[in-house]
């Protein structure tokens, strides 16, 4: 059995039916095992109780759930007011963000920086919780620069973060030099790369384009090529998906944490093709 650690991503539905398709899809990504689901927060909170209803739900099951947290708009006392809400309810990790603000909304709330909330949470919970935090390979959109980018993670780090998790890539060495980088300035926490399978690749390319995810030339190009057949868009996706993670566990990356984007296929088939189905 193999020892690399998984961890799978979900976004709260918004009706009954995804509600009921989450629960399927959860139960089926719950056969590989995972360390913990983690579950989104919109923007300024915008999802605040169907991420703790999706939480509570998944942490029923008696699978670990691992809520997105982000403070951007928030008051210390809202904050506060969810960290207990969640230590009630037996959650023992959270993903602290930074995270956007609402459009339309100007008021940035009490905190500006992700590291002032990893901070917030030691402070008013000491050890109560597993703090994961952001990192970004390909430098966040909104950096000043490369080291600017690896400075604001430092922070988070030195902060009393445990562990991070990268937003997705597709180049193997964006994220090992980013953790060379790291590691270079005393960062020592675990940097578990984030995987996103390609089901649409038009979907895939206006996100990654909003979130500065490079999509290589030389991928783009073959999706492009394919048109509008999903099967060979779905299996070169599958193909490029899994070499990439054989080259992270090689490369001695800590675990692989995936964004499911709500489904159960392309994760389960890469983590089969892996031999991390348990």
């Amino acid at each position: 059995m193999s020892k690399t650690e998984l961890s799978i991503e979900f976004f709260p539905p918004t009706t009954p039916e995804g509600t009921a398709k989450l629960r399927a899809t959860r139960e089926k990504l719950a056969e590989l095992k995972p360390a913990f689901f983690s579950v989104t927060y919109g923007a300024g909170g915008s999802t605040r109780e169907r991420t703790f209803a999706t939480v509570k739900e998944i942490a029923a099951s008696g699978c670990e759930a691992a809520p997105h947290l982000s403070c951007i708009g928030s008051t210390r006392e809202g904050i506060r007011a969810i960290l207990q809400e969640y230590a009630d309810a037996g959650i023992r990790r959270i993903v602290a963000l930074r995270g956007d603000l609402p459009s339309g909304v100007g008021d940035p709330g009490e905190f500006r920086y992700a590291n002032e909330l990893v901070e917030f949470i030691r402070r008013e919970t000491g050890d109560r919780f597993r703090i994961e935090v952001a990192a970004y390979p390909e430098w966040h959109p909104q950096a000043r620069s490369p080291r600017d980018d690896l400075l604001a993670f430092k922070r988070k780090a030195d902060a009393g973060a445990d562990s991070a998790i990268t937003q997705y890539f597709y180049n193997l060495d964006a994220y090992l030099h980013f953790v060379d980088a790291a590691r270079r300035l005393g960062v020592n926490i675990p940097i578990v790369p984030g995987i996103m399978p390609v089901g649409t690749f038009s979907k895939l390319a206006r996100f990654s384009d909003a979130c500065g995810a490079e999509i290589p030339r030389w991928m783009r190009k073959t999706f492009e090529s394919y048109g509008d057949d999903s099967a060979s868009v779905r299996a070169f996706g599958l193909d490029v998906v899994t070499r990439l993670c054989e080259q992270l566990i090689a490369a001695g990356a800590p675990g692989l944490h995936f964004y499911s984007m709500n489904q159960a296929g392309l994760t389960t088939e890469i983590c089969r093709r892996l031999g991390l189905d348990r």
